[in-house]
């Protein structure tokens, strides 16, 4: 998924990983090393016995064809080499042409195998990768006035999708904005991801209010809890709404990461209110509204939501990714410039990710 935007549309998936290029050159360092040995000890050293693996050798990186191919010629060059200083029909040199037959056999059944197992790894990454493109999409990089870039990464990079979420909605209330992150993992949590992103998709366009907007997809959050019986179920989220020409974006926290606000080196947290994750707001008092909170956003200014895949990232000693810092030291607010930052930045910091990663940057363009 470029770099600025993910997930964004992939070339067609490779026909499968290649071996090693040192692998796919054994095959004749075997031959060349059985000749030298050959040449300089011809009446001690058994003629051909670094050919007997080439075969599987062979399979690493090549066809059962190609297997096979080796195989012959292996034995032939093997008979050759017997026949030139007259052990053509010496016991231990017909058991060594035994052996490289038996390990043809194998060679070509590992090659075949192998084949089949790349298949279905590239079917599998490309059924992974269409679940990804359906269920996140790409998101523009420009909606209204707003520069927009994303970053998605899911723990177990295979799955394509994980738990965090996010998606953006160019509707005639503005432009808005969804990110969020399921508690638990695995295909339940993928499972409540398209859940919230279809309630998102549907009401975002034809709901006038973002407070009520947050309420539907609450309502969302708790139907599928009930549907799986799963009383803790709920999702973290952050909701953002831009009215093109504004100057202000209009924030609803429903138990998330605060957002920030990135202006060159400076790095603000934005002060709103905490409340309930969506699918537990029916724990809240029933008197009390949804709160909204406006936030000024002009030209030159970046908001940044994140999941505590950025946050809690750990390096090697067990510490947290500093964010803030780290954004603070990069000289740039142009969304595209810190969405890439932080995919090269996190990864280099914590190496591995333990858990799902999702990034939104918005920044209203300068006329």
């Amino acid at each position: 998924m470029p770099v600025a935007n993910r997930p964004a549309p992939r070339p067609a998936a490779p026909p499968g990983p290649r071996a090693p290029r040192w692998v796919r050159r054994l095959p004749v360092l075997l031959l060349l090393a059985d000749l030298v040995a050959e040449a300089l000890f011809p009446r001690t050293v058994a003629a051909g016995f670094l050919l007997t693996p080439i075969p599987v050798v062979v399979a690493f990186s090549f066809g059962p064809g190609t297997a096979l191919l080796s195989t012959a010629g292996a034995i032939g060059l093997q008979i050759a080499l017997a026949a030139r200083v007259g052990h053509l029909d010496e016991q231990h040199h017909i058991w060594i042409y035994v052996a490289t037959l038996l390990s043809g056999v194998m060679g070509t059944a590992l090659s075949w195998q192998r084949i089949r197992q790349e298949r279905s790894l590239v079917r599998a990454r490309t059924v992974a990768e269409t679940l990804q493109r359906a269920v996140l999409r790409p998101v523009p990089e420009r909606a209204g006035d707003l520069r927009v870039a994303a970053l998605y990464r899911a723990a177990h990079a295979d799955a394509g999708v994980g738990g965090d979420l996010y998606a953006l909605c160019d509707t005639r209330f503005g432009v808005r904005l969804l990110l969020g992150d399921v508690r638990g993992k695995g295909l339940e949590a993928v499972r409540t991801v398209a859940e919230v992103l279809g309630a998102f998709r549907a009401a975002a366009h034809g709901t006038a209010r973002l407070a009520e907007l947050a309420e539907q997809l609450d309502r969302t959050v708790m139907r599928e809890a009930v549907d799986r019986g799963d009383e803790e179920l709920f999702v973290t989220a952050v909701l953002l709404e831009y009215a093109t020409g504004s100057g202000r974006v209009d924030v609803i926290n429903r138990g998330h990461l605060a957002p920030l606000v990135l202006s060159g080196t400076a790095v603000a947290t934005v002060s709103c209110p905490d409340e309930l994750p969506l699918g537990l707001g029916h724990l809240a008092a029933p008197a009390e509204p949804a709160v909204t909170t406006g936030v000024p956003l002009p030209p030159g200014h970046t908001l940044l939501v994140h999941t505590d895949g950025v946050s809690e990232a750990r390096d090697a000693s067990g510490t947290f990714y500093p964010l803030a810092g780290r954004l603070g030291s990069l000289g740039t607010s142009a969304p595209d410039l810190v969405v890439a930052f932080l995919d090269r930045d996190v990864a280099a910091y914590a190496g591995r990710l333990h858990d799902d990663l999702a990034v939104l940057a918005l920044s209203p363009s300068p006329e």
